[in-house]
């Protein structure tokens, strides 16, 4: 949620679109299941990890066609992957018991 203000607010604005645009277009999608990961509800984190895949998608694509904003694409990828990753492990845990 701290990357994508910083990214597009301050260090690589977009070029083609207002950067309120895309932070609307890319920031309120990470709110959706705000609630539900706060109080630890299993469905909307299982439900949440596809939301990680379009964070991955997008920071695939904006390293391939953005040079100059790589190594930020590059931190949305490992923190999409860091999603992803510690949602199947907590879901996985949280079944055993």
């Amino acid at each position: 949620m701290l990357l994508l203000p910083v990214w597009y607010g301050w260090l690589a604005p977009p070029e083609l679109i207002p950067a309120q645009l895309a932070l609307v277009l890319l920031g309120l999608p990470l709110f959706t299941p705000l609630r539900g990961l706060l109080h630890v509800r299993r469905h909307t984190i299982a439900w949440s990890l596809f939301l990680s895949m379009f964070y991955f998608s997008h920071g695939c694509m904006e390293a391939w066609g953005n040079p100059d904003a790589r190594w930020l694409a590059f931190i949305e990828i490992v923190l999409s992957l860091c999603w992803l990753v510690g949602g199947v492990l907590y879901l996985r845990h949280s079944n055993k018991q």
